[in-house]
């Protein structure tokens, strides 16, 4: 049949190419184009239609751990924004859908998209390789119209995401009113019946997930989507009850006009950030942000909220972290840390109404155990 493809699958066409100058050989399972991008690691055992719609991973191809991936295919419902954000993707066995709920193989998705994958690689040593030193610039060819020396050139000349700010990629075309008539939040029986608004609550989109919206919205919020380049006063002339930062790709320290904008709201508005809405908003407190050796990417990061002594099992994203000894410890505490690595998971503001968190609370992998965020953003606007 053609859609086993042996004899690619023996002669492993494709390949990636790192910047260290390895050479990684399978077969395509996605769109007929090549890519450039930085490729990190994600140990989710599921949820790669979430992982294939967040926007956080533009620039990034995405190695998955886990062995088989496509069981589940693809459907509308659990899709995380408007469209494909990662620049490739990477799995070991690529599987044809066995699920009621499949609207078309995770292959055919990827084509769709124009996303290049490749199949038959290792991922764990891949994974290996990536923890012991760190996250690689890569070259993902597919089409074969590109050498092996040429695309090891490509990996290693790529300016890569140090320093780029790829919110203005990601970011929304202009502002939308999030979900006016309740079907997305209710997306398969996520909630019988949602309630009535009664805040007014503006959230940048930096890359944006629908389930974060969902939050809000569930909340008893009414929610207006703005790009993320919208300055302060456009913002508060919208008189809003509180302002949403939201999650995000790349460096965070580039996206100065954001943080800049932020830095304007401190002290006029109740303010939550999420992912690098969070790093915006330490490094608008005056913080600084630094890269992490491969990032946190995953659906089984243990946190602990420092406020109470729970610890929450949470999903990650990111590859920048705040630095908790740049922050002025009379103004900004740390709330939360990851028990992994004790990296910066949370912070509030000591005076203002103000607080983030580095994790993902709407991915839900605990699954509930982070939900009292966004109950605890509407109390802190109900307190203000």
């Amino acid at each position: 049949m053609q859609k086993w493809r042996w004899r690619e699958k023996r002669e492993k066409t494709a390949f990636l190419a790192l910047e260290d100058g390895s050479i990684l050989r399978g077969h395509s399972v996605g769109a007929n184009c090549d890519a450039l991008g930085e490729v990190v690691f994600n140990t989710g055992m599921t949820g790669y239609e979430e992982i294939l719609t967040d926007p956080s991973y533009n620039g990034q191809i995405v190695t998955m751990t886990y062995t088989e991936i496509g069981n589940t295919g693809i459907n509308d419902a659990d899709v995380e924004s408007r469209g494909v954000f990662l620049n490739g993707f990477i799995v070991h066995e690529m599987n044809e859908p066995r699920n009621w709920r499949s609207e078309c193989s995770l292959s055919d998705y990827l084509r769709k998209n124009d996303i290049p994958a490749i199949a038959g690689i290792d991922t764990r040593a891949l994974t290996v390789r990536l923890r012991t030193a760190g996250t690689l610039k890569a070259f993902l060819c597919v089409t074969g119209q590109v050498s092996e020396a040429d695309a090891l050139a490509k990996a290693g000349a790529w300016e890569g995401l140090d320093g780029q700010d790829y919110a203005k990629k990601v970011t929304c075309p202009e502002p939308f009113a999030w979900d006016a008539d309740g079907q997305r939040t209710q997306t398969w029986g996520i909630a019988d019946e949602l309630p009535e608004t009664h805040a007014k609550v503006v959230a940048y989109d930096f890359g944006i997930k629908w389930n974060i919206l969902r939050g809000l919205r569930l909340q008893g919020f009414d929610v207006t989507v703005v790009p993320a380049e919208t300055p302060a006063a456009d913002v508060l002339a919208m008189k809003p009850d509180g302002v949403f930062l939201s999650n995000g790709p790349a460096d965070p320290a580039a996206v100065t006009y954001a943080i800049d904008s932020i830095r304007d709201l401190i002290g006029k508005v109740p303010l939550m950030g999420i992912c690098l809405g969070h790093q915006l908003l330490g490094l608008a407190l005056g913080g600084k942000t630094y890269r992490l050796k491969f990032g946190h990417h995953g659906c089984n990061h243990p946190v602990m909220d420092l406020t109470t002594q729970v610890v929450e099992i949470t999903s990650q994203n990111h590859n920048f972290a705040v630095d908790a000894d740049t922050l002025e410890p009379s103004k900004v505490e740390v709330t939360h840390i990851n028990l992994n690595d004790n990296t910066v998971e949370g912070l509030q503001h000591k005076r203002e109404p103000l607080f983030c968190v580095q994790y993902h609370p709407e991915a839900a992998p605990g699954p509930h155990d982070a939900s009292y965020l966004f109950t605890r953003f509407r109390e802190l606007i109900e307190k203000a």
